[in-house]
């Protein structure tokens, strides 16, 4: 349980961020959103993974480094945070958010842009907090939280910036029941992060596959 309440958590103060900088227009939001993330991530690393994102939990599903067991419930936890904190926004602000593409940018531009930088964050990811050879390292946060600010500021006009299913879901939830927002986007966030994270691990592998980093299972 105490695995899936950091998760809750960590989600949770990751979307409670996106969408309080969103709803004020702050131009230098994703250094806020990056910041979050990696304090979140020190604060829950040590003890969940510090995912805070379905994508990540599929990339480490994949890569050995967590049981099936656990995968559905760390998802409902990033979910349930997602939307708690969609929420929260709507209650300070009396405003509600949700993810969406340049309107000029079509379609592929913009998953494309998912799919890359989820990829991104996912394969630092595995490679800052998984890898033996980087084991009990110090920078772990910093790396992943500034993979999020390089992601945001290059991507997030283009595609949104979700780059994690739970800040697609939770937010568009909330702004589509309460806010008349539109599901139609939905998609974007749930497709492109999960190939994206999909892709990282099987990356991982072909960049350690002379090491027996990849034998260990705890499933």
């Amino acid at each position: 349980m105490h695995k899936y309440v950091t998760e809750f958590i960590g989600t949770f103060f990751l979307v409670l961020t996106i969408g309080l900088t969103a709803t004020a227009g702050l131009p230098l939001a994703p250094l806020a959103i990056g910041a979050v993330l990696m304090v979140m991530v020190y604060m829950g690393g040590h003890i969940s993974g510090a995912h805070y994102n379905p994508a990540v939990s599929v990339a480490v599903l994949m890569r050995g480094k967590m049981a099936s067991r656990e995968f559905v419930p760390y998802i409902l936890s990033q979910l349930v945070g997602a939307c708690s904190a969609a929420l929260i926004v709507l209650i300070v602000t009396g405003e509600t958010f949700a993810p969406a593409p340049a309107e000029s940018a079509g379609i592929i531009a913009p998953l494309l842009v998912e799919i890359l930088y989820t990829f991104a964050l996912a394969l630092v990811i595995l490679n800052v907090a998984t890898a033996p050879a980087t084991e009990g390292n110090s920078f772990y946060g910093l790396a992943i939280g500034f993979t999020i600010v390089g992601a945001a500021f290059a991507g997030g006009p283009i595609s949104g910036g979700a780059f994690n299913p739970a800040v697609g879901v939770g937010p568009t939830v909330v702004h589509a029941v309460m806010g008349d927002g539109s599901w139609q986007h939905l998609w974007l966030y749930l497709v492109g992060p999960v190939i994206g994270g999909a892709l990282s691990a099987g990356i991982y592998s072909l960049q350690h596959q002379n090491s027996d980093d990849n034998a260990d299972d705890p499933a």
